[in-house]
C-alpha cells in the first residue's frame, strides 16, 4: 500500500491532483489532521485488502498541526509504510490570478489582502517545501499535463494503461442511459421480438444470437462498430480518460443490443482491453 501527502500553496491545483489520484484507484481524504495519519494507517493494515492505495491532502487550512505533518510522515517511515509527499507549487502572480478568477477566499484570509495571506502561507510551508520528495509547479501546466504527470508518479503500470470500459445494452422505451459516452441505436436490425419462439427469450441465449446475427447488416453493422471503437480507445486513452461507457439500444433492451453488447465485449476482450457488460433493461417486461 502506497501513501501520498499532497501538500502545497493554495490554489496550486491539490484538489485537482486529488480528484486523478481517486480517479486511478486511491483512497482520498481530505485534510486529515496529521496526528492522526499513523492511527488511520494502522486500522487500514488490519482490513489489508480493502484498500490498494491512500491519499491525503494536508494544507494550511489546518493552521498550526500542518507543522506536525513532518514528524507523523517519518513515524510512518519508522513503521515500514511506503509514503511520498508531494508539494505543489505555483507563482504568486498566478496564484493570484486564480483566486480573482474564482472569487474565492484565501484559506488564510489575511486583513491585509491576498498577496499577505500567499506569502504567510509560503512561509508556514517552507519546511515542507525542503522535506517533500517530488515538487511540481503548476504555474504553467494545463489539466491534462497535471493529470499525466500524476498518472507517471503515482499509478501503478496497471493503472497507467488501463481504460475501463462498461458496455451496456438498454432499451429506448426506458430512456437513454445518462451515463453513455457512445450510444448506438441497433434497432434497423431483425427483431427476434416477433418469433414466437425467440420472444421470451434474450440475447444471452444462442437461438437469439444467431437470428441476429444471420443478416448481412447485423455483421456489417458490428464490424463498423468494432472499426470505430478500435480507432477511438487509443485516443481516449491518450487524452488521459480512465473510464468509458458505451450503450447500446434497441427497442427494449433484451434481444438485439444484448446480442451486440456481448459482441462487442468479446471483440473488446481479444483486442486485450478491460471491459464488462451491464444489461439494464434486460429484465423489465
Amino acid at each position: 500500500m502506497q501513501y501520498i501527502i499532497v501538500t502545497g500553496m493554495s490554489g496550486s491545483g491539490k484538489t485537482s491532483v486529488l480528484r486523478y489520484l481517486e480517479d486511478m484507484g486511491y483512497f482520498c481524504i481530505d485534510n486529515m489532521p496529521p496526528m492522526l495519519i499513523p492511527k488511520f494507517a494502522e486500522m487500514l493494515s488490519s482490513v489489508n485488502g480493502t484498500f490498494n492505495d491512500v491519499a491525503f491532502i494536508i494544507d494550511c487550512r489546518l493552521g498550526d498541526m500542518i507543522n506536525e505533518l513532518i514528524e507523523q510522515v517519518n513515524i510512518l517511515r519508522e513503521h515500514g509504510y511506503d509514503c511520498k509527499v508531494l508539494f505543489l507549487d505555483c507563482e504568486d502572480e498566478t496564484i493570484l490570478k486564480r483566486y480573482k478568477e474564482t472569487r474565492r477566499n484565501h484559506p488564510l484570509n489575511s486583513p491585509d489582502g491576498l498577496e499577505a495571506s500567499i506569502k504567510k502561507e509560503r512561509d508556514v510551508l517552507k519546511k515542507l517545501y525542503t522535506f517533500a520528495d517530488m515538487i511540481i509547479d503548476t504555474t504553467n501546466l494545463s489539466a491534462h499535463d497535471l493529470r499525466e504527470s500524476i498518472k507517471q508518479l503515482y499509478g501503478s503500470e496497471h493503472s497507467i494503461n488501463e481504460l475501463r470500459i462498461t458496455v451496456m445494452a438498454f432499451g429506448f422505451k426506458y430512456g437513454l442511459p445518462k451515463e453513455a459516452d457512445l450510444v448506438f441505436d441497433v434497432r434497423c436490425l431483425p427483431n427476434p421480438f416477433y418469433i414466437d419462439e425467440l420472444k421470451h427469450r434474450t440475447g444471452n441465449d444462442k437461438a437469439v444470437q444467431d437470428y441476429v446475427m444471420n443478416s448481412a447488416a447485423s455483421v456489417e453493422f458490428m464490424n463498423k462498430i468494432n472499426d470505430m471503437i478500435d480507432f477511438l480507445i487509443p485516443l481516449y486513452i491518450a487524452e488521459g480518460k480512465l473510464s468509458l461507457t458505451i450503450a447500446i439500444g434497441c427497442t427494449g433492451g433484451r434481444h438485439r443490443s444484448v446480442t451486440l453488447t456481448n459482441k462487442l465485449e468479446e471483440h473488446l476482450k481479444q483486442t486485450g482491453y478491460l471491459a464488462h457488460v451491464i444489461y439494464r433493461d434486460i429484465n423489465r417486461d
